[in-house]
């Protein structure tokens, strides 16, 4: 061992005579045919997670993002992106699938317009607090045996009915003392079932009432019931379209992200199931719509963690799910969130986006399951606008989306910009090395 001889770190792995021992080493029948390929794939990850292990933190700043495919090339079908031990929707759910390819729609110049063009992106999470709550959209994770609570909803008729596995102390966006939209979210691991209600309370004895609520099997892509609200007014999950600081971290977003406009069209496009506004002129966005970062805006000059943002913006868009202020877009709150480094976004304008026309990639208008690179396109259908207005407690502009990041907010003494590049076991390495 030569290595270790000279005081470096290293590893040997062998085969040894206490039952993994290939019976035809060296002989006539040592060929392919007699390998065991699960067993050489545990050693190599057990060797990678070991070396992984032994390289210590990565700084964020070193970030980077994967490289777009080359002029020719398909896009790779990825993972799906996952959370706490659950998929995140399918590999092929339009919220996980790339638009760089897609055409433009032929309204972009309008819609980009009616949102704003010199209006900059602004980060709707980060670290610290702003009015006292955390800046972003908080989630908790519970187990499947988690009890379930009662649950009463102000718009029963399009919320999936309780009891939710809420628990007592769950996080409230914008704090227990907000005005705003009061999103609750709950992913239950082993179900891989994800709780969504909006203007959330807690009621004594440990029930809980709120505006709406929705319940989304993250194994599926089936859409609500046409023209039915969720916990968002595009009737659309939140938690998979949130920014989050491990993925940043990481180096790549694999998935579109939820931002809000002022005004928006009563209208809403797949895979939006409901709209929120009075507003019919078509030159005003529909609920649902994708937008995307133009392919020849410079990232040079961001910092790694912003280019990993704006590469998503590019790569995989963004999807229009909520009334709110124009161009902000939503992530979970984190205290290893550097604030500094999400107001780089603010550079970023309006006109620097062009909207995509993603009809093409629609399978099922039931379901958001979409085609992906290569499949054969369809015609663009009309936005799809109901007979009569549904009740939508974000019918108005939602004027209690936090400032973010953006504005001067409290700075949290415990506030970082490194992270571990993973645990510290290499056993623990082995379901991150499968995804990689």
């Amino acid at each position: 061992m030569p290595f270790r001889e000279k005081g470096v770190p290293s590893v040997q792995q062998i085969e040894d005579k206490t039952g993994d021992f290939n019976a035809h080493y060296h002989a006539a029948g040592d060929t392919v045919a007699h390998m065991d390929p699960a067993y050489w794939q545990a050693m190599m990850q057990g060797l990678v997670a070991t070396i992984a292990t032994w390289s210590g933190p990565q700084p964020l700043d070193q970030a980077t993002a994967t490289p777009p495919p080359g002029p020719g090339e398909a896009t790779p079908t990825a993972a799906a992106p996952s959370l706490g031990g659950c998929p995140m929707l399918p590999a092929d759910d339009i919220w996980n699938t790339r638009v760089d390819g897609l055409p433009a729609h032929p309204r972009s110049a309008e819609w980009l317009a009616s949102i704003g063009l010199d209006t900059g992106l602004h980060a709707d999470f980060g670290s610290g607090l702003w009015a006292g709550g955390p800046i972003g959209i908080p989630y908790v994770l519970v187990p499947e045996d988690q009890p379930r609570v009662p649950l009463r909803f102000e718009y029963a008729d399009e919320s999936d009915p309780g009891p939710y596995p809420i628990p007592t102390d769950a996080p409230i966006e914008g704090g227990p003392q907000s005005s705003g939209d009061r999103h609750v979210l709950v992913l239950q691991q082993g179900s891989c079932r994800l709780y969504e209600t909006w203007s959330t309370y807690p009621e004594a004895g440990g029930a809980w009432r709120a505006g709406s609520g929705a319940v989304f099997d993250l194994g599926s892509s089936r859409l609500r019931p046409d023209g039915w609200t969720s916990a968002d007014a595009a009737g659309l999950p939140i938690l998979p379209g949130l920014v989050r600081y491990d993925e940043v971290a990481a180096g790549v977003i694999r998935h579109a992200i939820r931002f809000t406009a002022s005004r928006t069209q009563r209208a809403y496009v797949w895979p939006a199931r409901h709209y929120a506004s009075s507003i019919r002129d078509p030159a005003v966005p529909p609920m649902g719509q994708r937008f995307r970062l133009r392919p020849d805006i410079a990232l040079d000059g961001f910092s790694p963690p912003a280019r990993v943002i704006l590469t998503a913006m590019r790569d995989y868009g963004l999807i229009l799910a909520d009334n709110g202020s124009d161009w902000f877009v939503s992530g979970l709150p984190d205290e290893r969130w550097d604030n500094d480094v999400l107001r780089e976004l603010r550079r970023v304008q309006g006109r620097d986006f062009e909207a995509v026309d993603v009809a093409g990639l629609m399978i099922d208008p039931d379901s958001g399951q979409a085609r992906q690179p290569g499949g054969v396109p369809t015609p663009s259908p009309e936005p799809t606008g109901l007979p009569q207005p549904s009740a939508q407690p974000s019918a108005q502009p939602s004027a209690s989306a936090t400032p973010g990041p953006g504005a001067e907010a409290t700075p949290s003494p415990t506030a970082t910009r490194w992270t571990p590049v993973g645990p510290t076991a290499p056993a623990a390495w082995l379901p991150w090395l499968g995804r990689h």
